[in-house]
């Protein structure tokens, strides 16, 4: 891991809150859990929380216990996210620090 790049994993349990309703008998993490997840990241790897998200694409859906790898990647004054499971990127954007 360098200076201008931060990785980390999630799973997203199918005991999760936001489970049940999204959607009744075929779960999918909702965007706004896995936002929450980048969200999460950039604090631990910047100290700070993010000021916004100009871009967001949701592109496959992540199914609970499903593992997540997350890269932070900070290049030519833009902060982005990409989200993967199975090397296949589920969601990508932009990070606006505050």
């Amino acid at each position: 891991m360098s200076a201008q790049t931060y990785q980390e994993s999630f799973r997203i349990p199918a005991t999760h809150p936001s489970l049940p309703g999204h959607f009744p008998g075929n779960p999918v993490v909702p965007g706004v859990v896995i936002l929450d997840q980048v969200a999460g990241a950039l604090e631990r790897w910047r100290g700070t929380p993010p000021a916004g998200l100009p871009q967001v694409k949701f592109l496959l859906p992540l199914l609970p216990g499903q593992e997540a790898q997350l890269d932070l990647t900070d290049g030519a004054g833009r902060l982005r996210f990409h989200v993967r499971h199975a090397d296949r990127v589920i969601a990508t954007g932009e990070v606006q620090l505050a």
